[in-house]
């Protein structure tokens, strides 16, 4: 048997994070020669929120870039863009037309994100788990990447794949596999910088809320400075009347290597003034061989056009595959 096959990407509004680093590529990247990985770039869910046209090629390549320099191996993973992928949207309008309105109503990331749209809210946020389900089941995927607050998506695309296959399928020729997620705990939820409570986000629209992997060091510093604290000495993990000391505990942990019993007995009899500085030096070393390689890989242009070039083909063999499959299952005829 040959490896299983994982499914994974981005969107390319802005800038990653340590939140996606630590809570998704850095697992991928870990994880990688395990698997058959298919990580992609995926910016037609880039515009389920207003967005910038004049910004958005270049974010893309910029995303695909950090992949590269965070560590994803070209031997083991395949990158490409979703939208240069027609089948995504294809699938997607056929998953559509079997998906009931009252599943994709019932998803917590419509309605927290529905509020802040107010009356300018769009069927494609509404609709945009239904892409997310074409994205991973054109692939075949076997396992799937996400953090605690995607598990929801994952479970839609599962019924929607069990809708499928009792539909149109047969009992020992399903049209469709059903993914398992694949969830690290450790890291899986970094929260803001400003609020402990909340998960670090691209969309949060204070920069002190976050630290990019392409920072400068004094982005850091400035950032770490004024990240909030409460005003108890001594630093703990678990203590629910201080998230933000767990959050930049779990940050020194992760970015330092250190295991969490290291950390908890190094930082016991810490203050901020102490720890601050501390957490500083070690996110910008860090960051530092990322934000190198980042360089180096955005140097070469045409190189990275290549990559992404023959992960399409790649990526479109594959996908067209399963669209083809899920087409003749409706019942329709194939392009001769």
């Amino acid at each position: 048997m040959g490896k299983q096959r994982v499914l994974s990407g981005v969107q390319p509004t802005g800038n990653l994070h340590l939140g996606n680093y630590l809570g998704a590529i850095r697992n991928w990247v870990e994880i990688q020669s395990q698997y058959e990985n298919y990580f992609c770039v995926v910016d037609l869910h880039a515009i389920t929120a207003p967005h910038t046209p004049a910004t958005l090629a270049q974010d893309t390549y910029t995303i695909a870039a950090l992949y590269l320099a965070c560590g994803i191996d070209l031997q083991h993973s395949t990158i490409f863009i979703q939208s240069h992928v027609s089948a995504h949207a294809e699938l997607t309008w056929l998953l559509n037309c079997i998906t009931p309105l009252n599943w994709l109503e019932d998803m917590i990331q419509f309605k927290e994100k529905a509020v802040r749209q107010g009356e300018n809210v769009n069927v494609g946020l509404l609709d945009y788990p239904v892409l997310m389900a074409a994205d991973i089941l054109l692939y075949d995927a076997d396992k799937v990447p996400v953090g605690e607050d995607q598990k929801q998506h994952l479970e839609l695309t599962r019924d929607i794949a069990a809708r499928v296959n009792h539909q149109f399928g047969k009992e020992k020729a399903p049209v469709l596999k059903l993914p398992e997620p694949l969830i690290r705990k450790e890291g899986a939820r970094v929260m803001s910088l400003t609020d402990g409570t909340k998960k670090m986000s691209k969309s949060d629209p204070s920069e002190l809320s976050r630290i990019n992997l392409l920072d400068p060091p004094d982005a850091i510093v400035k950032k770490i400075k004024k990240c909030k604290t409460d005003p108890m000495r001594g630093l703990v993990f678990d203590d629910p009347e201080r998230p933000e000391c767990h959050n930049l505990l779990t940050l020194y942990q992760l970015l330092s290597g250190k295991t969490k019993e290291e950390v908890a007995a190094e930082c016991q009899d810490m203050g901020w003034g102490q720890f601050k500085p501390l957490l500083t030096e070690t996110t910008v070393e860090a960051l530092k061989p990322i934000q190198e390689q980042y360089k180096e890989i955005m140097g070469d242009r045409a190189q990275l056009e290549s990559v992404l070039r023959e992960g399409r083909e790649k990526a479109a063999a594959i996908a067209n595959t399963t669209l083809n499959r899920v087409k003749t299952a409706f019942g329709y005829s194939l392009p001769l």
